[in-house]
């Protein structure tokens, strides 16, 4: 348990440091809307770190999200289903998430170590860097895949003893 605990940790840390991506992104979104419409002098470089901002955020929260159990599920089975049905239902979609996690971050980690090795740069005029944008790629898959093998294993263990304590943290009364 201290190692299912250990994980849910790094993946609240990583979730909660991340979502200070969002005050960047929006930072940046204005700066751009002030100096495009107010002053007519709209940057060339604003619009591809938004991207980048937010699609990072998007990726590195995604284990976050799944320790919440706040992505988007289909209860018509689940809500009528004994505890050990439902945790069936949870092993098989985490196996799913498994296969599809090991082979993006799998794929993932090459994109980041071609980019950095062959200096990739985007096409625009300030021809930034890529890697760090696979980077967190990578990581947020990576992220998702052990918090997918945590809530698996959770998963086999609710299968076994349904009352069983998986040291999961109670989000539903929507304490962060």
């Amino acid at each position: 348990m201290r190692l299912l605990k250990l994980f849910d940790t790094f993946n609240e840390g990583l979730g909660k440091l991340v979502s200070f991506l969002i005050w960047a992104g929006i930072v940046v979104l204005c700066f751009e809307v002030v100096a495009r419409y107010v002053f007519q002098q709209p940057t060339l470089w604003a619009h591809g770190y938004t991207q980048r901002i937010f699609g990072a955020y998007f990726v590195l929260v995604g284990a976050y999200t799944l320790l919440r159990q706040d992505h988007v599920r289909v209860d018509l089975l689940l809500n009528v289903a004994s505890p050990r049905w439902r945790a069936f239902l949870d092993l098989l979609n985490f196996g799913f998430l498994l296969l599809w996690g090991i082979v993006l971050s799998y794929e993932a980690f090459w994109f980041f170590e071609d980019s950095w090795r062959f200096n990739e740069v985007d096409d625009s005029a300030l021809r930034h860097p890529m890697w760090p944008v696979k980077l967190a790629m990578f990581v947020g898959v990576a992220a998702i895949t052990l918090q997918g093998l945590v809530e698996a294993i959770r998963s086999v263990i609710l299968i076994v003893n349904p009352e069983a304590d998986t040291g999961r943290k109670d989000y539903s009364a929507g304490v962060v």
